[in-house]
């Protein structure tokens, strides 16, 4: 390499200013401005090039739209950070133009990293969302189960984890912490760490203890102690759970380790159970009569199973009314069709009882009398 364009000896772009030469001011404005062009550029263009490569909407918009400004202050000081420490070994050659303090050769080529870093961070952090919809792609019915839902939060939480360590020793690095002497450092005080961090290191091995042995997915209901509700994340330090009440709660793994874990979503049936209340003048005949039409009902119902446990009988007598208890097995896929399902065989018993001229028992009537 002959050097930089070399100006004239006694060229004014030679002559010093602040302890840098009249070039070396130029050729910084040069990089400031090429840091704005090339991020210009790589906005324009990089989504145009990824679009040619990737085929999903959803990916493009999260790859291209919601981190291009990332990627090209990425790109636009990445150039100026190679074109400063070009600059900079060209100072040693003899007649080189280039002239910078110490203080600018020191920090300067630190600063550049340090903001590529971080912009590279940033680029990859939004990029951890297309795994949703990488998955998505490759999922033949586009509806994503609860094994899907876990995978994607398990695979999220290790990529950021990832991306905020890596990022993290390049940014150390930018800022001239001698990594060699970090890392013995570390094994010194690896046990004081240890000991004091020893909380989230249970809540890790917790999240990987749940997803090797699945006792839950994202989209279960479960109950842990005193917390009930459907898990929507499990991440590598905590598990999210919303309520019936619509709040969430945010229980450390470790936790769900060492408390017992009702999960309602891996029932194999939903048992209902319920008491009806007839009228004491109701004739014993019709009452038979209207057990076993009920009793026929629910064992030919399309969804329920279990038909030799399933009962509807008279179970007490009092002076007031008949209690008949009913029992039976829903074979649904969830709250919301098990709903529905005993709506409509609450109508067809209520309808039973309207074609044997029973009437349900109701205190209030009864005092009017």
């Amino acid at each position: 390499m002959n050097g930089l364009w070399e100006p004239a000896a006694d060229s004014t772009l030679r002559d010093e200013f602040f302890g840098f030469t009249n070039f070396t001011l130029l050729a910084i404005l040069g990089l400031l401005v090429m840091i704005f062009i090339v991020r210009l550029l790589t906005m324009r263009f990089a989504p145009t090039v990824l679009r040619t490569i990737i085929r999903s909407e959803a990916i493009k918009s999260k790859t291209v739209q919601d981190s291009d400004k990332a990627l090209g202050t990425a790109v636009g000081v990445g150039l100026a950070y190679f074109l400063v420490t070009v600059m900079i070994d060209d100072m040693s050659r003899v007649g080189s133009p280039v002239l910078m303090p110490d203080l600018a050769v020191s920090f300067l080529p630190s600063i550049l990293q340090f903001i590529v870093a971080i912009a590279v961070v940033v680029w990859a952090f939004r990029l951890v969302n297309i795994v949703h919809d990488v998955v998505m792609m490759f999922d033949s019915d586009d509806q994503l189960d609860g094994t899907e839902k876990t995978l994607i939060s398990a695979l999220q939480s290790t990529l950021r984890f990832i991306i905020i360590f890596v990022g993290a020793v390049f940014v150390a690095d930018s800022m001239g912490f001698d990594l060699t002497s970090l890392i013995a450092g570390l094994g010194i005080s690896g046990l004081a760490l240890a000991l004091a961090a020893k909380d989230s290191i249970s809540n890790f091995f917790g999240a990987i203890t749940v997803l090797l042995d699945r006792p839950f997915k994202v989209g279960d209901w479960i109950s842990v102690g005193t917390a009930e509700g459907e898990v929507i994340e499990i991440n590598l330090r905590t598990t999210l759970i919303r309520t019936s009440a619509d709040t969430i709660i945010t229980m450390p793994n470790a936790n769900l380790v060492n408390t017992p874990v009702e999960n309602w979503g891996k029932r194999r049936w939903r048992r209902w159970q319920t008491q009806l209340h007839l009228d004491i003048n109701a004739d014993g005949d019709a009452v038979n009569t209207f057990c076993e039409r009920v009793l026929k009902t629910i064992e030919s119902h399309p969804k329920t199973l279990k038909e030799d446990a399933s009962f509807c009988q008279v179970s007490m007598i009092s002076a007031t009314s008949l209690d008949v208890d009913i029992n039976l097995y829903w074979d649904v896929s969830g709250g919301v069709e098990e709903r529905q399902e005993r709506a409509k065989l609450i109508i067809d018993i209520k309808n039973i009882a309207e074609d044997l001229g029973i009437e349900f028992y109701d205190g209030r009537v009864r005092q009017q009398r």
